[in-house]
């Protein structure tokens, strides 16, 4: 057990070793950010439509502007996703049953009497229950020109109440993008009030 623990440790301060000072992307990439070029996207047949309802969402969002000629991009988003339809079912069994038996004899010498009885009730119910289920996911990047990756995000959705499940997955990526860019504008302006940081 010691041992285990000892190499856990280990590991640790391995990995701890490898990272070079400095070499993490600092949030405040994501505010110099102008264009941003969307790739097409891994994944099956659905992935394109997916692609298409992310770059709508990220044009609402007003953050960035989206540009078809990756020359002039600052940043490409890169990713993958599906969208899937399929049928779940259930299959259920209860079964229930009451058996009583009651017996009686007569040891007389001279007679032989026994009587016996016998009474059952049981009860089954089954259910099979088929639902149709549409379930979408996505995971995207952004990938600056040095290739660093500076954000990424991986969403998923069986559906809104009010809309699907890709153009859920869409709204929660955006959603979360506009998050962090948010977050990078505070930090960044934090920073900049304390300059002795």
């Amino acid at each position: 057990m010691r041992t285990a623990s000892c190499f856990v440790l280990f590991a640790a301060f391995a990995l701890a070793a490898d990272k070079i000072p400095g070499d993490e992307i600092p949030a405040s990439t994501l505010l110099t950010m102008k264009r941003v070029f969307v790739d097409r996207f891994g994944g099956g047949e659905t992935s394109a439509q997916l692609r298409d309802m992310i770059i709508s969402s990220i044009e609402v969002a007003h953050l960035f502007q989206i540009t078809e000629n990756q020359e002039r991009a600052d940043v490409v988003l890169k990713g993958s996703g599906e969208d899937l339809v399929f049928t779940d079912q259930h299959q259920s069994s209860d079964n229930l049953s009451v058996h009583l038996t009651g017996s009686s004899s007569n040891h007389n010498p001279f007679v032989s009497d026994s009587k016996s009885s016998g009474i059952g009730a049981g009860e089954s119910e089954s259910s099979h229950i088929v639902e149709r289920k549409h379930e979408a996911a996505a995971s995207v990047r952004l990938v600056n020109k040095d290739g660093d990756v500076i954000w990424s995000a991986t969403k998923e959705s069986l559906g809104g109440k009010f809309r699907g499940a890709s153009a859920d997955v869409a709204d929660k990526i955006m959603k979360q993008l506009v998050q962090d860019v948010e977050r990078a504008r505070a930090s960044s302006s934090k920073q900049a009030g304390n300059p002795s940081r």
